[in-house]
């Protein structure tokens, strides 16, 4: 698979038994042996369950809630939606089961880091257009200087493994991501390293939103 070039269009597909669960279209900011770096402002375009928009739109929880099921059986909807109110990148290293995002406020002429937000998710296997993934439901909310750690989601990943959506090898491997990040942390290393640069990244204001490709949803 190609290396893709700072300022290209790389797509994030999260995958489910082959079906496309979501898709964003993301900026690349680079592209190492560390990891896929991706950069997302507001207007990038992407491709969410009709669930999340309708909870997003309405504020009502019970729609939220209709998503697990609908992912289990194979019966969700996708609408388009488009980023809004934050700037974030995604730190995507490879063989690993999570990334690492660092979400900011989009104010003019800046970013301020608002917190760290750590995903567990397969690891990623590169497409022509991006690469696949799946979020295994679980994340950690960081604070901007790693002084506060807060779990998040634990009871929507305990309802995903009783349905079958987090399987027993994925939660093992979560498990051992969890210390790993932890340690990561800890230590102040990979992304959040101060020396790292992530904290005080910058996004492009003078480029157009990045747009999904028409074959999006094609899985091989």
């Amino acid at each position: 698979m190609p290396v893709f070039q700072p300022g290209e269009t790389a797509v994030r597909r999260d995958v489910f038994r082959r079906k496309v669960w979501s898709a964003h279209a993301l900026r690349v900011v680079e592209d190492t042996s560390e990891a896929l770096v991706l950069g997302c402002r507001p207007g990038a375009e992407l491709l969410v369950p009709t669930t999340w928009i309708d909870w997003m739109t309405t504020g009502d929880e019970s729609v939220r809630l209709r998503a697990l099921p609908n992912l289990a059986t194979g019966t969700w909807r996708l609408g388009h939606w488009t980023w809004r109110d934050t700037a974030h990148l995604q730190w995507v290293p490879p063989d690993r089961w999570f990334s690492v995002n660092a979400f900011y406020d989009d104010v003019p002429g800046e970013h301020r880091l608002r917190h760290w937000y750590v995903n567990f998710q397969r690891p990623m296997r590169r497409t022509p257009v991006g690469f696949d993934t799946f979020d295994l439901l679980l994340d950690l909310v960081v604070a901007p200087d790693l002084s506060r750690r807060d779990w998040k989601d634990e009871d929507e990943y305990a309802h995903g493994r009783r349905l079958g959506v987090v399987g027993e090898a994925d939660h093992r491997a979560v498990g051992e991501a969890r210390e790993e990040v932890l340690a990561m942390i800890g230590a102040g290393a990979g992304p959040f390293a101060f020396d790292r640069g992530l904290r005080d990244w910058r996004s492009a204001s003078d480029r157009p939103p990045p747009v999904l490709p028409a074959d999006v949803l094609t899985v091989v």
